[in-house]
């Protein structure tokens, strides 16, 4: 935790989340166990706990897993071979060419998909009651579904993603991070999401910028493979928008009854640009951080909503609007569940007049989670990735900023803080630093971080200059030397560029040495 994590008040918000977080959770499981619940209902209360537990784990990996992936990509994933041996065998895939960003995107359908489960498992339908609780209770936790939101935070984001920033390497060192990860990137690989790739594509252009290349450009049967699935993702996300729009006219979600079907349709845009501005806006406030001052510009907006950020509470501001941030995401996704999921029973007429089939299937809630990732979360993430400080000169990102400030200030989510603990101390997860040390240690001793991913290559004759390719694969002594004495590096450089124009002349090329059979190439790096 942050400085000053045990002074009266921050012991108090502990306290008082964690019980809030055991009352919501006896209250979910009450309702599922008296089928008050979405899934429940017409099913097995045994088998909805299963599915929403699965559905947390679930999600707890997937939250937890982005957060080592990401921290993880910088760092030579030789380091910890012998350590940890699985997520060595995940940093092998995943640090290869734009292997990160395939899985990033189907890790972002994943959570919606997750999180719209969770809620179709635990959420409260019509006018739940449970134990004569008072009707301000049932109001509060159930209505609401802030009994939902809380448990869903706490459990299956927050507290996975404060070990895993810190234990990065212990966390995803077993087979279900393993699975995981190739479950996000088979999503991706399926072309659901595809259309966000052509997103990215308009974005950049009107922009002025060039699309990132980290694999060489698509050709043949690959490139028309690409296309076909962003148009197949296009079609999808086409019928899920028109099928969702008619079921919130006809009055065949699982909206609450009250709300009258022309403000479901309203609350539906409404709450996709709130959920798109906040995953925007922590993609602009990370792009502006290293900004100058005169780099963020003169709109009075975008100056005072830096000053919060990064001038005031010593920093501490930006990672609790990510807390808060996280809070109000994750509201929004469980209204957003019930705006666009179907509700339609037996014996009642279909959506638009489709198949049986094909409405028990929209039911599950898949629809709206293609919506909401591609249109609400994606989308705006790669405007605010463009345009950072135009995203923040805008008076709606200050007052959403306040907001996400005021919830974290509250300590409702607190509880997290304390389940990490809870969580790290079973597990015996330990910070990355006792294994593979500081970023300053391992430049010290010659392990520099290899922050720019290439696809993998095998060395030039066994002896490539530093700035190529492959070089991770010499002896270790050899890289050794090379970081630590500026005139071997500039030498070696020197000696592979008269290779390649050797080779591309005809000529003969440095022979490369016999062996590599050393005892050096085969130290294990501490």
């Amino acid at each position: 935790m942050a400085e000053g994590e045990n002074d009266p008040l921050t012991l108090f918000k502990n306290f008082y989340s964690t019980c809030l977080l055991i009352f919501s959770a006896i209250c979910i499981h009450g309702l599922m166990v008296t089928k008050q619940t979405g899934l429940s209902k017409d099913g097995s209360p045994i088998g909805t706990i299963i599915l929403f537990w699965a559905a947390i784990i679930w999600l707890s990996m997937i939250e937890g897993g982005q957060a080592s992936h990401v921290g993880l990509a910088p760092v030579d994933e030789e380091l910890y071979k012998e350590t940890h041996p699985v997520s060595y065998k995940i940093a092998q895939h995943c640090n290869k060419g734009a292997n990160l960003d395939r899985y990033l995107l189907g890790r972002q359908f994943g959570v919606i998909f997750v999180v719209f489960c969770v809620n179709l498992s635990g959420g409260p339908i019509g006018t739940a009651t449970l134990w004569n609780m008072p009707e301000w209770v049932i109001t509060v936790f159930f209505k609401t579904g802030f009994s939902m939101i809380l448990f869903t935070c706490m459990v299956g984001q927050l507290n996975t993603q404060v070990n895993a920033s810190i234990c990065m390497l212990d966390f995803i060192n077993n087979y279900f991070s393993l699975f995981t990860y190739w479950g996000c990137i088979f999503v991706e690989f399926t072309g659901f999401v595809h259309f966000s790739y052509a997103i990215s594509m308009i974005v950049h252009n009107l922009a002025g910028q060039q699309v990132e290349q980290k694999e060489p450009a698509k050709e043949g049967f690959d490139l028309i493979f690409f296309w076909t699935r962003v148009l197949f993702s296009f079609g999808l996300l086409s019928f899920s928008l028109i099928i969702t729009i008619a079921a919130l006219f006809e009055g065949k979600t699982t909206m609450w009854d009250s709300v009258p079907k022309v403000i479901s349709v309203i609350l539906f845009f409404a709450l996709m640009s709130v959920v798109g501005m906040l995953e925007g806006m922590q993609i602009a406030f990370f792009g502006v951080a290293k900004l100058s001052e005169e780099e963020r510009g003169d709109n009075k907006w975008a100056l005072s909503t830096c000053d919060i950020l990064y001038n005031r509470r010593n920093g501490l501001n930006l990672p609790g609007f990510m807390i808060g941030r996280q809070l109000t995401v994750v509201t929004c996704f469980f209204v957003v569940a019930r705006v666009t999921t179907q509700n339609v029973g037996e014996g009642e007429e279909n959506v638009m007049g489709i198949s049986d089939g094909l409405q028990n299937f929209l039911n599950l809630g898949f629809q709206g989670a293609l919506i909401t990732t591609i249109l609400a979360s994606i989308s705006w993430q790669l405007v605010a990735g463009a345009f950072p400080v135009a995203f923040l000169s805008t008076p709606v990102t200050y007052v959403l900023l306040q907001i996400c400030l005021f919830l974290e200030g509250t300590g409702l989510c607190n509880g997290a803080w304390v389940l990490a603990a809870i969580h790290k101390s079973i597990a015996g997860f330990q910070r990355d630093e006792v294994y593979i040390g500081t970023a300053e240690e391992r430049r010290s001793r010659g392990m520099k971080d290899n922050s720019r991913r290439e696809i993998d290559m095998p060395a030039l004759s066994g002896f490539s200059g530093v700035n190529l390719p492959g070089f991770h694969n010499a002896p270790k002594s050899l890289r050794d030397l090379a970081e630590s004495d500026p005139a071997v590096k500039e030498y070696m450089n020197e000696v592979a560029k008269d290779m390649g124009k050797d080779s591309s002349s005809g000529g003969d090329v440095l022979a490369p040495p016999a062996s590599h059979g050393s005892a050096d190439d085969s130290e294990v790096e501490a």
